[in-house]
């Protein structure tokens, strides 16, 4: 059975960080772009970061750049994104997700969600101020 399972969401005070994890089971992520999405209360989801597998490509929403970080490592069949100078609108539930068409997100649509096809269930991420 396919699943994706993050880890790491929690109660952090503002500027404080997390690192959200993302595993694969029942299949590899290799060659697959994998994103992080967000929701927040009350408002649509939105993409956050992704990276690619053939090129290294990453993506990043603007309002994360400069304090977001995603890597991942192949070997262990996982996906991480360092949060740091987390701020109270970083509060939301966090999913990360895996496009199996694609295995770059250097293209402008490469983060559009109906793309993805396999989620997770996601992780709270709670900032207080």
């Amino acid at each position: 059975q396919v699943q994706l399972v993050e880890s790491g969401g929690g109660l952090v005070q503002s500027g404080g960080s997390l690192r959200l994890t993302c595993a694969a089971a029942g299949f590899t992520l290799d060659y697959y772009a994998i994103g992080w999405f967000r929701q927040a209360p009350g408002k649509e989801r939105e993409a956050v970061s992704g990276i690619g597998y053939s090129d290294h490509s990453t993506y990043y929403a603007d309002s994360v750049k400069g304090r977001f970080t995603i890597s991942r490592d192949n070997a262990k069949n996982t996906v991480y994104l360092q949060m740091n100078s987390l701020q109270p609108e970083d509060t939301a539930v966090y999913y990360c997700a895996a496009n199996t068409m694609r295995s770059s997100v250097a293209a402008a649509q490469a983060m559009t969600q109906h793309e993805y096809n396999y989620w997770g269930r996601g992780t709270q991420v709670t900032v207080s101020s």
